[in-house]
């Protein structure tokens, strides 16, 4: 993330508080990376750095999401503009994100082996990591040859290397030492 993390961050857990509150969390989401994204079109980032009042940036970007943004995601806007911070807007998209995984309770996991995975080891895996996490896991998998057997599962901070490319790595530098 950017550095603009810290100053998104208590504009993501206000937006994400109130969206609890309405029980419109999914909107929130749709709405932010909306946001987000025209924050970070070309044109709108010459804009956002350029001499505009906080009320004229807020209202030509309320013209751009058009009816991709609520009243209340409008007000977001109006409040990030008055303070110089809608450049921040993909960052709270961001950790918008984050916080709704958070609460449901969700973790992306990659996992990465030297073949394609079968839907059975995929569920394998799957359960495994859901209760060994206590979490309910997001799988994505990916192929990298030079493992040249086994598994790199990566949630969140946790690495679990099961690879023999690694081990052999390993085992070299033991020999070496």
């Amino acid at each position: 993330m950017s550095e603009l993390t810290t100053v998104a961050r208590p504009y993501a857990k206000a937006a994400f508080d109130f969206a609890v509150e309405k029980q419109t969390v999914a909107q929130w989401q749709e709405m932010l990376v909306f946001a987000g994204a025209v924050a970070q079109d070309v044109s709108i980032k010459q804009m956002l750095s350029g001499a505009y009042s906080a009320s004229k940036l807020a209202e030509i970007f309320i013209g751009v999401c058009g009816e991709q943004i609520d009243e209340n995601g409008q007000n977001l806007i109006k409040v990030l503009a008055e303070n110089q911070r809608l450049s921040a807007l993909p960052d709270v998209a961001v950790l918008f994100n984050q916080y709704k995984a958070d609460f449901d309770k969700e973790i992306d996991v990659e996992v990465t082996s030297a073949v394609k995975l079968t839907k059975a080891q995929q569920t394998s895996i799957s359960a495994a990591l859901e209760k060994r996490l206590a979490r309910k896991v997001v799988i994505s998998c990916s192929v990298d040859k030079a493992l040249v057997a086994g598994l790199v599962i990566k949630a969140g901070d946790t690495v679990i290397d099961g690879s023999i490319h690694t081990k052999l790595n390993r085992l070299a530098d033991a020999l070496q030492a």
